[in-house]
């Protein structure tokens, strides 16, 4: 499933294609693609409800806000799925502002909706992404992510 969200991403956000697709007609371009039907309604109902979180009625997290000095507490479950280096980045993330309380949440409430036996830090990335890109308001954010997603770092390998 994450693949797909990968392939949407990147060949529909990235590259500003319309978005306004029939779901009928991109599920048959992802089956041309190589991917099974059943992944890709899971992908497209992945999305749905990432589009469904931009609205504030239907968004609680949008409404949730948290004290400046106050520590998110992650469920048995959520370390499961975000191991340490996960949540220490989403904590960065606050720290340098590209996240705040309820994009956080945001974040977390899609990771745990993602079907897979291991998520790295890169797969975070990504969901940071497609998150920040789907929240009205965060450009920057948005272009922040990119910058630290995309980085090369600079100077000689050793």
């Amino acid at each position: 499933m994450f693949d797909i969200l990968m392939y949407l991403f990147e060949n529909l956000v990235h590259n500003q294609s319309e978005m306004m697709v029939d779901q009928d007609e991109l599920a048959d371009e992802l089956v041309r693609a190589g991917f099974h039907h059943d992944e890709i309604y899971k992908a497209l109902a992945w999305l749905e409800k990432l589009c469904e979180l931009q609205s504030t009625d239907a968004n609680p997290y949008l409404q949730y806000t948290s004290e400046p000095s106050s520590t998110r507490i992650y469920t048995y479950e959520e370390q499961q799925r975000l191991d340490t280096d996960s949540r220490g980045f989403l904590l960065f993330l606050e720290h340098i502002n590209v996240l705040d309380s309820s994009t956080r949440e945001m974040v977390i409430d899609r990771v745990m909706e993602i079907e897979t036996k291991e998520f790295l830090i890169i797969d975070l990335k990504w969901v940071v992404l497609m998150v920040l890109f789907n929240v009205p308001g965060k450009e920057l954010a948005y272009e922040q992510m990119e910058e630290l997603l995309f980085e090369v770092p600079e100077g000689l390998l050793h």
